[in-house]
């Protein structure tokens, strides 16, 4: 089998190449630069030069792929416009030959008011709206004989990396290092890249028009994330709580989606997928130094 994957070097991508090429699956990876070409090949997969604007490139990829896996994203004004083209250029590419699994985000449910899963009622943060359109596009493939999933992220930690510590560690200051927003009794719905990678690979042989929350059911509160980040560089206890507003001043549109108060399970994959995250303990990750 061989599978194309965008964003392949990516925080997300690196760990799914590495997932996939462990089941013995040959993997070809968009690559943008120099650079990303020497890193995807480090890990084992062959280079395709390119970005996600390149749609011919994209669709000739995918012809030659037996599955496509779409983690890449363009970050600017056009982000929708560009993802609902490469999208579609991939899906053109790989026809009815194998599944296209295509990466969206539990954000779009907004706050879930307990413990949800995929049929919760959708209700976006801003920074995040524009992805209805683009799934609904790309789920409707299914019923012209495309084999459209998608798979929806938590928040993804694991070895130092991701947007928690990325947006959290404040590295202007020394004294108050990590910030939280707001009373901290909102929830995260957390998933270890290294599990989610393997849902990725897992979602090769889903059902057309399927839908899976990537989430290993660790629901936690920002206050205890917060904590625990701030172990993990050296910051113990320092912290600086700010208003939705004054988060939203410092860190743009992300911060509204950083107040979601959001619980989700995973159960749905493990059921269909036999999908089994074993990286369940989350708050000694972030707290471990890296």
């Amino acid at each position: 089998m061989k599978v194309f994957i965008t964003g392949g070097s990516g925080y997300v991508g690196k760990a799914t190449v590495k997932a996939l090429i462990r089941q013995g699956i040959g993997v070809t990876a968009l690559a943008r630069s120099d650079q990303a070409a020497r890193f995807v090949e480090s890990l084992g997969a062959t280079p395709v030069m390119g970005g996600l604007t390149d749609t011919e490139t994209l669709r000739a990829a995918a012809s030659r792929a037996d599955g496509v896996i779409h983690l890449g994203q363009h970050y600017g004004d056009d982000t929708a416009t560009v993802d609902a083209a490469a999208s579609q250029a991939l899906l053109d590419g790989l026809e009815e030959r194998g599944t296209y699994v295509h990466t969206g985000g539990v954000w779009v449910y907004g706050n879930t008011n307990g413990v949800a899963d995929e049929n919760a009622p959708l209700n976006p943060p801003l920074l995040t709206s524009w992805r209805l359109k683009n799934e609904e596009q790309v789920l409707a493939r299914a019923s012209e004989g495309s084999r459209p999933v998608v798979v929806m992220p938590g928040l993804v930690y694991g070895h130092g990396e991701g947007l928690i510590k990325q947006f959290l560690v404040d590295p202007g200051s020394d004294e108050n290092a990590v910030l939280s927003i707001g009373d901290g009794r909102n929830h995260w719905a957390l998933v270890h890249v290294d599990d989610v990678a393997e849902l990725y690979v897992l979602a090769l042989n889903a059902p057309a028009g399927s839908v899976y929350a990537g989430v290993s059911d660790q629901n936690i509160p920002l206050s205890r994330i917060v904590q625990a980040v701030a172990q993990g560089v050296g910051r113990a206890g320092r912290i600086t709580s700010l208003s939705l507003a004054e988060a939203e001043a410092r860190l743009g549109p992300i911060a509204e989606a950083f107040a979601l108060d959001q619980q989700f399970t995973g159960a749905r994959a493990r059921k269909e997928l036999g999908w089994t995250p074993t990286r369940l303990d989350a708050l000694a990750d972030l707290a471990r130094a890296h």
